[in-house]
């Protein structure tokens, strides 16, 4: 149920979250946050009138990540990353700021990294961003069709070492 049976590294974690604009960002949505090893940086950093909404399919990750952050601008949510546009209309709100997805697209389906690319572009608030870690490039064209703007970093201080995309819608 994880990407990687190793956490991923602070240099890894690190490097995701420099990518964002913590004055601007209002709302952002992790996707598969397993244990929550984003999960907690993002809620260090975070604005204190921000909502970080974290969207995992395993039901007992569900349960740990709500005992392990009990933090009032945290929302967990059973559910898909498919379902980004239900789960955010479920808490009132239409945007987000930025997505981070560390699930691992290149190993699903086509069908549903298709719509969770798509439906996570509808999300995003125009200067927004999805950001996006893997072990593998192979995602790199699906989000080149589907973002205006992708710049791919790297990441070699993490165990697998990691691709690192900012997409822009």
């Amino acid at each position: 149920m994880l990407g990687s049976l190793i956490p991923s590294s602070r240099f890894l974690i690190g490097r995701l979250v420099r990518l964002i604009d913590w004055g601007q960002a209002r709302v952002i949505v992790e996707y598969g946050p397993g244990v929550g090893n984003f999960t907690g940086e993002i809620l260090r950093l975070m604005r204190p009138d921000a909502l970080l909404i974290a969207v995992e399919t395993n039901p007992e990750f569900v349960e740990f990540l709500r005992r392990s952050f009990p933090d009032p601008r945290l929302r967990v949510v059973h559910g898909s990353a498919a379902d980004v546009e239900k789960v955010l209309a479920e808490s009132g709100i239409v945007r987000a700021d930025y997505v981070v997805s560390g699930i691992p697209l290149s190993t699903i389906r086509d069908c549903e990294r298709e719509e969770i690319l798509l439906s996570t572009h509808r999300v995003l608030q125009p200067e927004g961003a999805l950001l996006v870690y893997q072990f593998s490039p192979k995602v790199l064209p699906d989000l080149r069709r589907i973002y205006s703007r992708v710049t791919r970093s790297f990441e070699p201080l993490n165990v697998l070492p990691a691709q690192v995309f900012y997409c822009a819608p």
